[in-house]
């Protein structure tokens, strides 16, 4: 399950995607609006993409988890559009046969998502918002 998508995240179905009888370890991590930035107040969050880019660079991150993380099963779900605090921005697990590989692999997606994926966050305030990276 490698998806870029405006509806919620089901978690659930997430960690679903990952199931196997030759499983012994299921990472989740799930991304949540945060209330404050610094010290600032968030209001809401906005996320934009180029959905079909975004997907093939996940499908990309997927396949170098699975080669050079010990990554068995994964699944990838990253949401836009606005977001309240609260909502869920993103949802990984990642199912391998020892935990060591499942907690390498997770967090490794998470970080390398952030870095390489089309998706872009602009923050909200009382006072206005401003897009958190660079845009295209």
């Amino acid at each position: 399950m490698i998806r870029v998508q405006s509806d919620p995240i089901d978690v659930v179905a997430v960690l679903e995607a990952v199931e196997g009888p030759e499983q012994g370890a299921v990472v989740s991590f799930l991304g949540r609006v945060r209330d404050h930035t610094g010290e600032q107040d968030v209001t809401h969050l906005d996320y934009e993409a180029y959905g079909e880019m975004a997907e093939r660079e996940l499908q990309r991150l997927v396949d170098e988890a699975r080669e050079q993380h010990g990554a068995e099963r994964v699944a990838v779900v990253h949401r836009t559009g606005r977001l309240e605090v609260g909502d869920i921005a993103v949802a990984i697990a990642v199912a391998s046969g020892h935990r060591p590989a499942a907690f390498e692999a997770c967090r490794w997606l998470i970080d390398t998502l952030k870095e390489r994926v089309p998706i872009w966050k602009k923050e909200w305030f009382a006072d206005g918002g401003h897009w958190v990276s660079d845009r295209p």
